[in-house]
This record gives C-alpha cells, structure tokens and sequence, in this order.
C-alpha cells in the first residue's frame, strides 16, 4: 500500500490524500462549502458501494461519493435512523433503568421498542410530548456520532453490567464473523455520553438533524423478537423529515388520508362492512355493490373490445394440481387447505381420517387456466388467446395483516392469462401497457410509475430462460414509449416472482400516495410444469409463454384506492347514487315524482327524498353520502319546469330547466368508454 491513498471522485478526478485520512478531509479538500454540506460518503474499495459514516477512516484506495442533503433518499435514511437513536437516547435520559431494543427507519419515519423500568408503567402517548421536548435539547447540542468496533465479550458484558439483557442476548447471537459495532452519542469520557448498538452509518453529530423535522405520533404494543413468548415491549413511533416544510407537508397529508380513510368513509356512505364472523371478507352493501358492478361492467366492456375471452373456474382444486404447479412448495402457507371427505363428529369435534386427500382454496387462478388451454389441440394460428376472469380467491393472510378492504382473505382480481409465441410477446405486452394507461386515465389516475422486478433469488427456471423474460419486458416499455423519467422507469433487482420477471404498475393517488396495482408476468415455468403446448407452424409442439396480468390488481383494494383518491366523491358515473330529487315543500311532491321517473328513463341512478325534513338538514345528509347531485324542487319549479341544481362541492346551485339538467346528468353518467 502506498503513502498516500487515491481517492477518485464521481467527476473523474483523483485525490492522493494521507493514510488515515477519511470522507470528511476529502470533502474540506475540494472546499468548504462542501465540508459543511456532506453528511455521509458512499465508498467503494472495490468490493461495490456502501454507505458510510463521514468520519469513517478509509481502509485503502477508494472510489468516494459525498453525500448532503440533496441526495434525499440516503439524506432521510440517515437522519431518520439518528432520529431513533435520539429517542431512545432521551427516553433513558428521563427514565433511568429503560431498556431499549431495536430502533429501525420506516418508510416516513423511525420507531424504537422499549421497556419501561419497573418504577413506572408501560409508556404512553401523554409521555410523547416530554420526549419530544428532550429529544430537541440532545440535537441542538450537537453532540458527535461516533463509532467504534468493539469486542463480543466486552459488548456483552457493557449490556449486562447496565442491566440491558435485551441488548446483551441480541449481542451473544450476532454471527460469529460480523464486525460489531457501537455508537457514542457524545464523547465516551463526557458525564451524558450514550452508547448503542449499531451498525450505522450516521450523521457526523446529532446537530445535523432539523430539530423543528421530526414529530413522535404514536404508542403500540410489540413483542421481543416479534415473538407473543417473549416480553411485551412498548413501540413508539416517530415521522422524520429533513426539514420542517418536509414535516408539515407530510402532517398535512396525514390529516388528507385520515378523511380520506375508505372503511371511515364506507361507513358513512353505507358502502360496506367487515365483521368477526369473516374475517379478511368484505360483506357489500346495495350502495358499495353498485361501484363493484359499474367498475365490473367497464371493465368487462374493455376486454371484450381488446379481445379477451372470458371464462370461470373452479374454487377448490386437488392438493396435487397445486404441487405440479410448484404452488403448494412456494405458497403452501398463505392456501386455505381442506380434506376431500366428510369429517367424521365425536365428542372431541371433527376429525379427518389420514386417507383424507387434500384440497385448497385457489389463491390464484393461473393453474386453472391453463388446464382451460391445454383442453382440445391448439395451433399457433389460435394465439395469442387472450383469457380473462374475474376470478374469486383466496389467501391466509394474517389477522394483523389485514386492514380494511385494502387487504383480506377473500378478493375478486380483474386477472387474465395471454398464452402467446415468442415472437408475439413485445407486441402483446406494449398492447396491454396502452390498455391499461386508457383505463388508469378513465379512472381519474394521471400519474403512474412502471418498474421492471427481476429475478429473485430463489426462483424457478435457468438463467437463460430470465435473460430473455427480463429483456422482453424491458423492450416492450422501450416500444411503447414509456421507459422513461415520466413514467418512473426503474428496475427492481430481486423483486421478481419466483416464476417470472413482471412489470409492476404503480398508481399516484391526489395526495401523492403511490399504490402498485397492476402487473404483467412473462412465465416460461407454469406452461413447462403444466405441460401447455400447441402445434407450430412446423406441425412440431411448442410452449407457449404465459403473460400473468392484471390492471386493477382486485376490485376490492381498488374500490378502497378509488374511494380515498377521490375522498368518497367518485366521478357520477361510479357514484352508487348519481342524483337525488329532494323537496322544500310538500306541493312539489308531485312534481319531484316526474322529475324522478324522467331521469330513471335517461339512465340516471336517481333517488327521492319527500321527507318532511328542512332542505338545509337534507342538503348535509346527502352531502356527507357523497351524493354528486341535488336536484332541489318548489312550487316555483314545479311551476316553471325548473330545477335548482346543486352540485357537491359547488358554491351556489344552479337554477335551470330540466331537460337540460337531465342532459348534463346523461352525459356525466355515461361512462367514460361509451362517450
């Protein structure tokens, strides 16, 4: 190793710099701007890029990229894990004998579980406030970060001698050849320094963090290890940001989602409810049933039109379809299985015989639709065979897993199979990326990502076999133009399916959230192990590629996405009820009827409200059900043949005659296809 290190920079050049030297003297070395900015390097010393504390010595000759605040992602990632260790710092500053355990960045935030020493109770959001006001006395005192490597026994013994038996049990099962490393907050020698365990990196000192950019939001249960067994530890939760517009920009948007909340909404709306007795299924109501069968309807007029066929397959299917499929070894978990006999009743309950066969519930409908394709010869004039179904399924998610209809058990996916040559496969593809973006846009979606998930590490089929999947996707986005900045084009190493590399679509909703909705597959591993084949041009047999897609994903999750996108208030032609005729006084009774019956005929879902109620109390109650239009009726109107039209969110109603309020609802109750 020579004297001096060369250091080469992103731009090109290289900087010969002492022995012992680390980013930080190479960040003063270009000049003093960049000195204060940078707060961590990413450093290669041939072994691939890895994050690093900005006073960590360099080891050798390195390849060094500074980062500052301006490389958000790593910015956040990095103030956000030293907001975790500024809380549990402060939590043990006021309660001496807490004992901390992990304290992980969240995709918005951090947590860390604790244990409340035995001087007090669990802790709760009313110590929120005081943690918070400590944790901004340990930032504005800028105290350094700084990391040391320490022995295993000397780790262990530092965390039984301060009685943290969470951290000293964590240190023993550490791998054998893992580097373990702590952090001082603050010198070791100084009377408040604080020591964790850690593997970083971290900002240089805890004054790099905004102490206006953080806010602790919530207090929940949490097991050692994740383990019910184990000790019950308190859970706090924090949102950091690197500034405090970032915060106030991210507290506002939780206050939008909170209105915006489906199952807040599905109740006042009447859309649906869940209840004990099902967990994870969704029991829809008149109105929320209305929404699945227009979307149902919409979609189904758009597959029909691109030349889909559809079908419909069984529920249950034999345990062994599953394990040719490779299903049963992947997924075996997350299928609800059931013996094929009737179970015998004793005192103890039912009991199944060990002759049972077994039986599963389909999570998906891929296999089936297969068996669908290989019934009958098929030639390669047949292809591509485009087969759709809006197929019920089902998966044992966890009961802490599930939340609302964004996530259950039972759900119904807008899901197709398209068997195709390989050399149909580009065109196919960038067929159902324009689909889709039609249908995304029709739904009020404007904004849309496209990532390509590649092959994981675990997965079926030879390397080869995912070169040529991962490059057909990739240049069916190329040809449809979409590959780009616009788009969010971006490849996903490791995200693949254990069967196939896929394109992942992701929605932004009208507060900013992202939501992965649709997807396309390229599988050569089902049409293998299922044994799907047609007759070439050759008169040899072929395997067809199997493209898996969706574009809602399930009308389920979707229905929730649309409801909080549109904060209940749908377009008028998914509304469940598109209008209602309401009444001032009893004398247009009569009139209103008319009105009610002439709308019915032009195709409105329209509604009366006769009610002797003041029209001010019917105005807020339709209001709040998200009603799009109120059709308000006198004896004036009646008179004249005229409503007064108001429209939800509108500020004054308009007054006008009712053919051409009842125009203006046909047009805005049209769905979007048929316009």
């Amino acid at each position: 190793m020579s004297e001096l290190l060369k250091i080469s920079l992103p731009d090109g050049s290289v900087r010969e710099m002492p022995q012992g030297s680390t980013p930080a003297d190479v960040a003063a070395a270009i000049g003093p701007g960049l000195a204060k900015a940078a707060i961590a390097a990413r450093v290669d010393h041939g072994s691939g890029a890895e994050l690093r504390d900005l006073n960590r010595p360099f080891e050798g000759d390195a390849q060094v990229a500074l980062v500052t605040s301006r490389d958000e992602a790593d910015a956040l990632e990095l103030a956000r894990h030293d907001f975790a260790h500024v809380l549990a710092e402060a939590i043990q500053a006021l309660w001496p004998g807490t004992q901390i355990t992990f304290g992980p960045a969240t995709d918005d935030g951090f947590y860390y579980d604790v244990m409340a020493p035995a001087s007090r109770a669990p802790f709760s959001i009313d110590d929120l406030p005081a943690i918070e006001d400590k944790m901004r006395q340990i930032i504005r005192a800028d105290k350094p970060l700084h990391r040391e490597v320490w022995s295993r026994a000397d780790l262990i013994k530092r965390w039984q001698d301060h009685g943290e038996s969470f951290k000293a049990e964590w240190a023993a099962e550490l791998p054998e050849h893992e580097e373990l490393t702590v952090y001082w907050s603050g010198g070791p020698e100084e009377e408040d320094a604080w020591l964790d365990m850690c593997r970083g990196p971290h900002l240089p000192s805890t004054g790099k963090l905004d102490p206006q950019a953080f806010k602790l939001t919530r207090v929940a249960g949490a097991y050692w290890r994740g383990d019910q067994k184990n000790a019950q530890l308190t859970r706090i939760y924090g949102t950091g940001w690197l500034n405090k517009k970032q915060l106030d920009a991210h507290l506002h948007r939780l206050e939008e989602a909170a209105k915006r909340d489906h199952r807040k909404l599905g109740r006042e709306m009447d859309l649906f409810h869940l209840q004990e007795e099902a967990h994870g299924s969704v029991f829809w109501h008149p109105q929320g049933y209305k929404i699945w069968r227009e979307l149902e309807a919409y979609m189904r007029r758009r597959l029909d039109a691109a030349g889909y066929v559809e079908v419909k397959t069984p529920q249950v299917m034999d345990a062994r379809q599953w394990e040719k499929s490779g299903h049963w070894g992947k997924y075996r978990e997350n299928m609800f299985v059931i013996p094929d006999e009737v179970p015998n009743t004793e005192d103890e309950g039912p009991l199944v015989s060990d002759d049972a066969e077994w039986m599963a519930l389909k999570p998906m409908n891929c296999p089936a639709h297969v068996l669908i394709f290989k019934q009958g010869i098929t030639s390669y004039r047949d292809l591509p065979l485009k087969m759709a179904e809006f197929g019920c399924c089902h998966r044992n998610e966890p009961h802490g897993a599930l939340h609302g209809i964004m996530r259950v058990r039972q759900f119904t996916q807008d899901d197709a199979h398209i068997f195709v040559r390989e050399d149909q496969l580009v065109q196919e593809v960038r067929d159902f990326c324009d689909l889709l973006d039609s249908v995304y846009h029709d739904l009020g979606f404007d904004q849309y990502a496209i990532k390509l998930a590649l092959r994981p590490d675990k997965r079926f089929g030879s390397d080869e076999m995912w070169d040529i999947a991962e490059e057909e996707l990739r240049q069916a986005v190329i040809a449809s133009g979409r590959a780009t900045e616009e788009f969010g084009w971006e490849e996903l190493p490791g995200e693949g399916a254990f069967y196939a590399p896929k394109l992942e679509f992701h929605l932004t909703d009208a507060i900013g959230r992202t939501w992965q909705v649709g997807t396309i597959q390229s599988d050569r591993v089902l049409p293998e192990r299922l044994d799907a084949s047609y007759i070439g041009e050759d008169g040899e047999r072929h395997r067809p590629v199997m493209l898996h897609r969706a574009i809602l994903g399930t009308f389920e999750r979707f229905i929730g996405i649309l409801i909080e996108h549109f904060a209940g208030k749908l377009p008028v032609w998914l509304a469940p009820t598109q209008a209602v005729v309401t009444t001032i006084v009893s004398d247009a009774d009569e009139y209103a009827e008319q009105v009610l019956a002439k709308l019915r005929a032009a195709g409105v879902r329209v509604e009366a409200d006769l009610r002797n109620e003041k029209i001010n109390y019917k105005v807020r109650e339709h209001s709040l059900k998200k009603v799009p239009h109120l059709l308000v009726v006198g004896k004036r109107e009646a008179d004249e043949g005229m409503v007064a039209l108001r429209t939800l969110g509108a500020e004054h109603q308009k007054v006008m005659p009712l053919d051409d309020a009842i125009a203006q609802l046909k047009a805005e109750a049209t769905p979007p296809d048929l316009r």
